[in-house]
């Protein structure tokens, strides 16, 4: 008997007594889904008669199923009127064709239907044809409309012109917000900030004057050498007049049809101002911006963000912060903000039917079908202020899941709906199909709908709380399923994602409704707005506090193989602990063991780990950290107290050399020029640390990187000093001194020669060079001196005594000067060079060269970090590799 006859028989209707009351899950939707988006998803970059020749197949093979079906129901009636002739009741052959249209021999189908249907051999019925031939059609929808997309962006003269990089003159309408690039480190110099935008071409002329009036998307990209300010607040649906060169896309399957770099360095030429809706979603919007003027940072930053998507004010720090804390959908419009008034409006799922519904809408005495308007306009409102890009979309679609919830109270009918949604907005825009956006916001919402409520009931089972086995089972369902996309972007897995989301989610609403007033309150109330503004910012801040402290957890984060096999393995692995988790649960003790484990990894207490992993050795006193092409030294200080000489590339690699060598302390902070290898992890260093000061050279070169340095520092509120030359330091048993940029006058104990030394012109040249004593170890730290400055070091101190450590100037390039390596004539010469780098670093000459010396070479990208311990005798350096 079905769970609607047991209903039937009850007197009553399905969900009368109780909204929540429904059958198993529907998921009838979800193969075609699926199917739609995966056709979509290939056909993107196929060629185009492959994709023809897919989508013929697959309508072919869907006829020939449907036909087959239909066969196998004529064949059923054709029975059933048998079985009526021969003096069967017809009540019962209508019930077995009744039965095998709705799935074959399945529950509603008597023993003789199942008799038979063995007889005949069938291992497939009519259902599962017709769901086979649904699926094929879907996903030939899906390869059509991705096909069509793709060959509409192709055709024209853009494609063929952006082939030959041609200059051309374009009337152009901007589809999107501006978006800034995230400069990257490359060799010495660090990539300039650029701005992105979407735009669509309308009116094109070719470099042979022909003007052809088309629709074709483009990618803009303005360089940072002009005004980008007002490039910055163009807002969507402007038109421009835009002269520059094309060029192919950045990548295959993109939804432009090539790029489009504006020449010149003057501002934009607006030919057409944007519609009324984008102005009014712009006031709106700059309204909060103004309203957290006033804010803390952190607050000022992500406030935007969390309500309308704003993310121009975060930082790349606060961003890294929130990846390493898997908390970046927090940073973001997604479903649950417009949930959340929704709710508000509405009340909480599994009311809405009842008479004592809660929510605004009651109370203030509208009914339930113009709630549900009041919430589809809502909707639209949301989606012109946060701007129809397709992560607002996939927004939108869920929030409206989200208010079928909330008019139904039945949360297992949501998973048609959720397919449905997939489907459409991947036949609207295929794009989808491949953004891992979409992707994780369908895994999320899908495992909110299917596995929390489940994983839920089971902590529920176990005497936890309700509202926090909820909150506990919907931050590790998504977790679980959203990880292993994850990986295939960052190639790790976070192991405090899920206490940070069930911190931070519970400040998400009050920030959320708090901004979304200030929002609608400042075009006319900017005081009032302020105020809630500032209410909102303690929320926000909380969530930013959240972030920044599980970032700084030295286990926050574990490296994990990337690409596919990374993938598959983290999903192999989570599917195991599923599988096992209802057994493990059963014993207490196993249950506390695994979490001491966890938090042991998270923790990685330095005694610990040290037993584990033999890092760092005891009594190190120098380590040079692996952070790839770049220089990232430290000097041991104290009890977890160390002086650091630069600050390598990479912020996250610098923070984790330190976290493992447990440095908590950062009394002096050297950066030894301005080249971006050796200063753009400095944010990395200042993560969690309290730095004493941070000493720079007195070259203030290249500009940009000068700045970045100042500012990190000044947000930091550290200070910043110049180096002098000859002056010396002590902390500890650490003793250094400046030999160079030149001066006049030589450190104590190395007497200074006669020649004052070349003027350093050039970043490498004015590198700060350290001469360092540690207990009975001394090092030479040249920084990336060229030979002409370390032929100044000679001449001014003649009598450079022999170090045990020299760090090879310039990541051993071989630009070495001969006479400074026979007279330092180290024992150890340490290399900081990254791995399969463009430059040939370390030069061959020089490596023979220190060896035919007596040095031990020894190299990060070989070797990986190294600790030097000891002196003497036993002195020794130690390889983490």
């Amino acid at each position: 008997m079905s769970h609607l006859d047991v209903h039937a028989a009850s007197g009553s209707r399905l969900g009368a007594s109780e909204p929540r009351q429904e059958g198993p899950a529907d998921l009838r939707l979800v193969p075609p889904a699926m199917a739609a988006w995966a056709g979509a998803a290939l056909a993107l970059s196929a060629p185009g008669r492959w994709t023809t020749v897919g989508v013929i197949l697959c309508v072919g093979a869907a006829m020939v199923l449907l036909a087959m079906s239909g066969a196998a129901a004529t064949r059923v009636r054709r029975r059933g009127a048998a079985g009526a002739s021969a003096g069967r009741p017809s009540s019962d052959a209508d019930a077995d064709a009744d039965a095998d249209a709705d799935g074959g021999i399945g529950a509603g189908a008597d023993a003789d239907t199942a008799d038979r249907a063995a007889a005949d051999g069938r291992w497939w019925s009519r259902a599962t044809a017709t769901a086979t031939a649904a699926a094929l059609l879907c996903a030939a929808a899906g390869a059509a409309a991705a096909g069509l997309h793709s060959a509409d962006v192709r055709q024209g003269p853009v494609h063929e012109l952006a082939e030959r990089f041609s200059t051309v003159e374009a009337e152009v309408t901007v589809t999107s917000d501006a978006r800034r690039t995230t400069p990257r480190v490359r060799g010495d110099h660090s990539t300039p900030v650029a701005l992105l935008m979407d735009a669509e071409i309308t009116r094109l002329t070719g470099p042979d004057g022909a003007v052809t009036g088309l629709s074709t998307p483009v990618l803009l990209i303005v360089s940072p050498g002009g005004s980008t300010g007002p490039w910055q607040q163009l807002l969507p649906s402007t038109h421009l007049r835009v002269g520059g060169r094309l060029s192919p896309p950045l990548h295959d399957g993109e939804r432009s049809a090539a790029v489009l770099r504006p020449q010149g360095k003057g501002p934009p030429r607006i030919i057409g101002p944007p519609s009324v809706l984008q102005r009014t979603a712009g006031a709106l919007r700059g309204g909060l911006r103004q309203a957290t003027e006033r804010l803390d940072p952190d607050a000022r930053a992500l406030l935007p963000g969390l309500v309308v998507g704003d993310t121009s004010r975060i930082t790349p720090e606060l961003h890294e912060a929130f990846k390493a804390a898997d908390l970046t959908h927090l940073m973001a419009v997604s479903g649950s903000n417009l949930a959340i008034l929704l709710v508000l409006l509405i009340g909480p799922p599994g009311m809405a039917l009842r008479a004592e519904r809660r929510g605004l809408a009651p109370r203030l005495g509208i009914s339930l079908r113009l709630t549900a308007l009041l919430g589809g306009g809502l909707t639209l409102a949301f989606v012109i202020v946060c701007r129809p890009e397709p992560s607002v979309l996939r927004a939108a679609a869920c929030g409206l899941i989200t208010l079928l919830a909330i008019g139904t109270g039945r949360r297992r009918s949501l998973i048609p709906a959720l397919a449905a949604a997939v489907m459409l907005l991947v036949l609207y825009d295929p794009w989808m199909a491949r953004s891992y956006g979409f992707i994780l916001s369908v895994l999320a919402t899908g495992a909110l709908l299917t596995i929390a409520p489940k994983w839920s009931d089971a902590l529920q089972r176990r005497r936890v709380p309700a509202r926090l086995a909820e909150a506990l089972a919907a931050a590790a369902a998504a977790q679980a399923v959203c990880a292993p996309v994850v990986v295939l972007l960052a190639s790790r897995v976070s192991l405090v994602a899920i206490p940070c989301n069930l911190l931070a989610e519970a400040a998400v609403p009050p920030a959320t409704v708090l901004g979304f007033a200030a929002l609608a309150l400042a075009p006319v109330a900017m005081p009032v707005a302020e105020l809630l503004a500032r209410i909102a910012g303690w929320p926000a801040g909380w969530i930013a506090s959240v972030a920044r402290t599980g970032a700084d957890l030295p286990g926050a984060e574990i490296d994990w193989p990337d690409g596919w096999k990374g993938a598959v393995l983290l999903t192999a692995l989570t599917a195991l602990v599923m599988l096992f988790a209802r057994r493990i649960v059963r014993h207490p003790w196993v249950c506390s063991a695994a979490s001491l484990l966890l938090v042991l990894a998270v923790l990685r207490p330095v005694p610990l780990t040290r037993v584990l992993t033999g890092w760092p050795p005891p009594g190190w006193a120098f380590a040079m950290c692996d952070v790839g092409q770049g220089d990232a030294l430290v000097l041991a200080a104290g009890d977890g107290a160390g002086v650091v000489v630069d600050a390598g590339p990479d912020p996250s690699l610098v923070d984790r050399c330190l976290r493992d060598l447990g440095i908590t302390e950062v009394p002096f902070l050297v950066l030894t020029h301005f080249h971006a290898d050796h200063v753009r992890g400095l944010p990395g260093v200042l993560r969690g640390r309290a730095v004493g000061a941070i000493e720079t050279t007195s070259l203030d070169e290249p500009p940009d990187q000068v700045a970045f340095v100042r500012r990190t520092a000044a947000e930091s509120h550290v200070s910043l000093v110049r180096a002098v030359p000859g002056e010396r330091r002590r902390i500890g048993a650490l003793d250094w001194r400046v030999l160079w940029p030149a001066s006049a006058t030589g450190p104590g104990g190395i007497p200074a020669g006669p020649g004052a030394g070349p003027v350093p012109l050039e970043p490498n040249d004015a590198s700060v060079t350290l001469h360092v004593r540690a207990g009975g170890l001394t090092l030479l730290l040249l920084g990336d001196l060229e030979p002409q400055a370390q032929q100044g070091v000679l001449r001014r101190y003649p009598a450079l005594p022999r170090v045990d450590v020299l760090k090879v100037a310039h990541h051993g390039s071989a630009h070495q000067d001969p006479a400074l390596l026979r007279s330092a004539h180290p024992r150890f010469a340490l290399v900081s060079v990254g791995r399969d780098n463009p430059y040939g670093h370390p030069a061959p000459r020089t490596v023979d060269a220190l060896r035919a010396g007596g040095a031990v070479v020894l190299r990060t990208d070989t070797d990986g970090a190294i600790a030097v311990t000891g002196a003497g005798p036993g002195l020794r350096a130690v390889r983490r590799s």
